[in-house]
């Protein structure tokens, strides 16, 4: 018995991460006694967030929006027909808008969003956005491997549908269909980013080719409409619509209406923002914490 123990104490004194108890079970380690995973040692896998699987990057082995260049006929099919599709609902969403009256302000004072809409293209606007919203939601069903997130982006048009008929039913909020559509000028740069730069240079290099103009150009102009459109003028429509809402109520005698459904519809897309640049950010953190070197390729 006296050897037993001697072996025992022995045993712990050389061991002391990992107690021996022969009379037992194994004991569990401490979660402060857990061995830290060494720089040289491969990373742990790591769960895809919602801005990864929605938009097909990658945030955490590169430069964050470093897209993915695996071929894939399903998915460069479909984003060629977005990156098609996307500039008529651009260009009529931008012939609605008094351009003059907003860099000649001081001759005439806007009081509000609402008195920069013309609306003088909407039927074309709205017949055009309402039909790529339906093909594009019918192609992902047909052939859902095009996107990596099927489910989301279908509800994602199925919402965007039903939110669309709110400004073909009530003429006074037509500008807000032209203003949150404004955000496909992103989702244009976000799919071109991709499809101009299939070998994966980084845009950030110091190049003078053509190449790495156009890259350059691309990128600037997606992180730049990502700021100004989904962190900045989503979040500061809420207050109009509300508005909206509150001055047709008025009108109308009752709350219940369908402007009534533009406040949290519009503040579930904000959210969605906010969740997307969160991971966005989040990754960029990452990877200047992690590596020091720049990537060789990414946007």
């Amino acid at each position: 018995m006296d050897v037993v123990r001697t072996q025992r104490k022995i045993a712990r004194r050389s061991s002391p991460m990992k107690q021996i108890d022969t009379d037992g079970p194994p004991r569990r380690r401490l979660p402060f006694l857990r061995r830290r995973r060494h720089r040289s040692e491969p990373p742990p896998p790591r769960r895809h967030k919602l801005l990864e699987d929605h938009y097909r990057v990658d945030c955490g082995s590169e430069l964050p929006g470093v897209p993915q260049y695996e071929a894939d006929f399903a998915r460069d099919s479909h984003e060629c027909f977005n990156l098609v599709a996307l500039v008529p609902v651009v260009l009529l969403d931008v012939l609605n808008w008094d351009w003059d009256r907003l860099w000649n302000s001081s001759r005439k004072p806007i009081h509000s969003i609402a008195d920069l809409w013309t609306g003088e293209w909407f039927d074309a606007f709205f017949l055009v956005t309402a039909l790529y919203f339906i093909i594009d939601l019918l192609w992902i069903l047909a052939v859902p491997r095009c996107v990596k997130s099927p489910s989301t982006i279908v509800q994602h048009h199925l919402a965007t549908l039903l939110y669309i008929v709110i400004p073909y039913v009530h003429s006074s909020v037509q500008w807000g269909m032209g203003a949150c559509l404004m955000v496909e000028i992103n989702t244009w740069f976000l799919i071109a980013r991709r499809l101009m730069n299939r070998q994966g240079f980084s845009p950030w290099t110091i190049d003078v080719s053509c190449l790495s103009v156009r890259v350059k150009r691309i990128s600037i102009c997606f992180y730049t409409t990502w700021i100004v459109v989904r962190c900045g003028v989503y979040p500061a429509l809420l207050i109009p619509f509300f508005k909206a809402w509150q001055d047709h109520s008025a009108a109308g005698g009752t709350p219940l209406n369908l402007i009534a459904l533009c406040f949290p519809l519009h503040s579930c897309f904000c959210i969605l923002n906010m969740k997307w640049t969160y991971d966005l950010l989040m990754s960029k953190i990452r990877y200047w914490q992690g590596q020091k070197a720049p990537p060789s390729k990414g946007l």
